[in-house]
């Protein structure tokens, strides 16, 4: 990893400690969320459509709402797993965990371009406005279609940028970790899910957060075999 890119990663870090910090102490969180909300621009949740019995992974799970939200959609047949690389929020998601009652959750500490689980671990990956914040996109999708099993999907709210604008032009918009200036255009996400051997790619803007860029669901499908696209 370029020196660059690892003083990234340090900044967005600290970003999120400093959000965790925040809300143990009743304050808000990033973009302007509620502290009782994840950091995030979207609903991942309901984007995976999660039912009874699976397994799933959010990606960047901070506070853990997304990831106690998915517990209770997946039942106690069902686990969900959350990854975060911050100390600080990992102690609020274990916290938030404990006062839920939820014992089908485990949370992680790792970077999502290196998730610390088995290849086909889980059914659906989630991830709620985090993977923009990355340095390497194309190991978080690598590694995504990794910990899937055949035939598992992915439920993604993240920020997109319009195929017009250039990196500098999205960097205008807002800085690095807020939740801006990392952001793929629309393009580039369906081309590096697919190049990651994603099919059925799906990326759908739901609002603007700036000019050209968008809030967006981001759905796509491991195949079933190779060779063959899976169902979702």
């Amino acid at each position: 990893m370029s020196e660059q890119s690892t003083e990234l990663r340090e900044t967005v870090r600290r970003r999120y400690a400093a959000a965790a910090r925040e809300i143990a102490q009743g304050g808000t969180a990033c973009c302007g969320e509620p502290a009782t909300a994840s950091l995030g621009c979207g609903n991942p949740t309901a984007v995976a459509e999660l039912r009874e019995g699976e397994r799933v992974l959010d990606l960047g799970s901070g506070a853990g709402l997304d990831v106690l939200l998915s517990a209770r959609r997946v039942g106690p047949t069902g686990k969900a797993y959350g990854l975060d690389m911050t100390d600080e929020m990992l102690e609020l998601a274990l916290a938030n965990a404990r006062k839920a009652g939820a014992t089908n959750v485990e949370f992680l500490k790792g970077t999502i371009e290196a998730v610390p689980l088995p290849a086909g671990t889980v059914d659906v990956v989630i991830s709620n406005c985090v993977i923009n914040l990355s340095v390497d996109k194309p190991a978080v999708f690598a590694e995504t279609y990794r910990v899937l099993r055949p035939g598992g999907r992915i439920g993604v709210s993240d920020i997109v940028a319009d195929d017009t604008l250039t990196p500098g032009q999205r960097a205008e918009r807002g800085d690095y970790v807020g939740c801006i200036a990392g952001a793929l255009s629309f393009a580039e996400y369906r081309e590096g899910l697919e190049a990651a051997g994603f099919t059925d790619v799906e990326v759908i803007p739901t609002h603007s957060v700036a000019d050209g860029m968008h809030s967006a669901t981001v759905r796509a499908t491991k195949p079933a075999s190779p060779g063959q696209a899976g169902t979702a």
